[in-house]
């Protein structure tokens, strides 16, 4: 059976709750989306993340953070995309939110305001990709040794660690 053809115009996705949510409310922090799967993903600005997410969670009821990571697009500019992972049992949907983040400085803005299980999560791409949360509690290395050089799941890291 042949696979649908994803939809990634916005103009097609606006009868989606998250999508009219933030068009509505937060004009600009919608860069893109694209339905595939049946799976949402959208697109924010990195600027915008903390109140894109308050909206998603109070007004559209995505009320459960399911997960928070991250990927390395080396060689590709920008480099990093932080991706949250969305519920909401009521409407029993999921979506699935990316960041763009520049490779010369990683940052975003920490979500723990909002859902304090961010923390570990944030924690983990801090020490393993180099991606600083701002406002971060508790920002420090959690699975790597204090004094390890470098972050190990970037894909410029070299094999045998540095030396």
């Amino acid at each position: 059976m042949p696979l649908e053809p994803a939809i990634t115009d916005v103009e097609l996705l606006k009868e989606r709750v998250a999508v009219a949510c933030l068009l509505a409310r937060l004009p600009g922090a919608l860069l893109g989306a694209k339905f595939d799967r049946n799976e949402l993903t959208l697109i924010v600005d990195q600027v915008q993340i903390v109140e894109a997410l308050r909206l998603l969670r109070d007004e559209a009821q995505f009320n459960a953070l399911a997960d928070v990571t991250s990927v390395d697009l080396y060689p590709a500019e920008p480099r990093f995309e932080v991706i949250y992972s969305l519920l909401s049992y009521s409407r029993r949907e999921r979506i699935r939110v990316k960041v763009p983040i520049s490779g010369q400085d990683p940052y975003v803005e920490s979500v723990t305001p909002l859902w304090i299980g961010a923390s570990p999560f944030e924690r983990e791409i801090f020490d393993l990709m180099g991606i600083r949360f701002q406002n971060h509690p508790d920002l420090r290395r959690i699975l790597m040794p204090d004094e390890w050089e470098g972050h190990p799941l970037r894909k410029d890291y070299p094999v045998e660690g540095y030396r």
